[in-house]
């Protein structure tokens, strides 16, 4: 059974889930990001069904996210790099690493952890901040409507308390 679509929803964290997909989007999106770029290193990597690999990079392309060019050592083959918008989401991909090790991997600590590349250093916890750094919280944070919002979902934001 094919799961509904989320492109026509008024929301980001929706609409980012549809064009990134499942688990394997994100996962593929990781090693993306660290250098692998055949379709053979994502199998390989990831233990991923040939099939689901490919129709997943099929998705991640069409929504802008991957692109796909022709292997400049083997023109049979092709190779699989981020996109600009793609590259946005290692913020994205760090704070799920960050979550993952604090709460799904308990005393004995994470397996890895992403660190500055030149020192070696681990990132910093992401945070949500206002404009100004100031920290905030889960209770300082609401919803409001953009530009682009429906009627309806600009009256529902408007019955948000705070």
């Amino acid at each position: 059974m094919r799961r509904k679509s989320f492109d026509d929803q008024a929301c980001g964290i929706a609409r980012s889930l549809e064009a990134i997909g499942d688990g394997w989007g994100f996962l593929i999106l990781r090693e993306a990001m660290f250098g692998v770029s055949a379709f053979d290193g994502f199998v390989e990597r990831l233990g991923i069904p040939r099939n689901t690999l490919a129709t997943k990079l099929d998705g991640l392309i069409a929504h802008g996210i991957m692109l796909k060019e022709p292997d400049q050592e083997d023109g049979r083959r092709s190779r699989y790099g981020l996109t600009p918008a793609g590259e946005e989401l290692l913020v994205v991909l760090l704070a799920l690493q960050q979550w993952g090790n604090k709460w799904r991997f308990g005393r004995k600590g994470p397996p890895s952890f992403m660190a500055d590349r030149a020192t070696r250093r681990p990132v910093s916890t992401l945070i949500v901040q206002d404009k100004d750094g100031t920290p905030l919280g889960l209770g300082d944070v609401t919803m409001i409507a953009g530009p682009s919002a429906p009627a309806a979902l600009k009256r529902a934001f408007k019955k948000l308390p705070g």
